[in-house]
């Protein structure tokens, strides 16, 4: 598979994200349901990874850099403070997920711009950002799922356009990105190991 056909089938998920949220079926769904969905989409993603080697090809085409630059989107979490500060989200929400969201996605921006030569160095700079970030987002999605069942009214925004897009294609996105990751360096590292 080219990274062509995998942008074009991003595109087709993103047309059926948007076109979930503007229908607005997210909001009937009870929760845990988003961060169900998160889960069940990243678990889909990964067995494609491990089953299709053309995927898995496609997936390996894409360079660690532009997967790191991937994470930019979670500027999101500027949204996410204002809305904390409107009262549309609770602050217990908006706050530690939004300022998580944006240092991740400022050191993004600052670890891809790494030379691209490979080195144990930059290796070692991706593997604590991947780190890091993988924790941020695990936190924001078990936050959301706690705050949600507590009070589900409180977390409505996350259920409409364009919130309502985060559990239907980037959180699972942003997930399945840091498991390539994780996996890339694995193997750079054990290769590095057996030298």
């Amino acid at each position: 598979m080219k990274t062509q056909s995998l942008y074009l089938i991003l595109a087709a998920w993103l047309a059926l994200a948007l076109l979930a949220g503007a229908s607005g079926i997210q909001a009937a769904l009870p929760m845990p349901f988003p961060q169900a969905l998160i889960f069940t989409l990243t678990f889909v993603l990964g067995l494609i990874y491990c089953g299709s080697p053309g995927f898995r090809a496609g997936v390996t085409a894409v360079s660690a850099s532009t997967l790191v630059r991937f994470h930019i989107t979670r500027f999101v979490g500027l949204y996410f403070l204002y809305l904390g500060s409107i009262g549309d989200l609770p602050r217990a929400f908006a706050t530690p997920a939004g300022i998580g969201d944006i240092v991740t996605a400022t050191s993004a921006v600052v670890v891809a711009s790494l030379n691209r030569k490979r080195s144990l160095q930059n290796n070692r700079i991706y593997f604590i950002w991947n780190m890091l970030g993988t924790f941020d987002i695990l936190f924001v999605v078990a936050n959301a799922a706690r705050l949600g069942l507590a009070d589900p009214a409180s977390m409505q925004a996350l259920t409409r356009l364009p919130l309502s897009l985060l559990p239907f294609f980037l959180v699972p996105l942003i997930i399945f990105s840091h498991a390539v990751l994780f996996h890339r360096l694995w193997r750079s590292f054990r290769t590095s190991a057996m030298m």
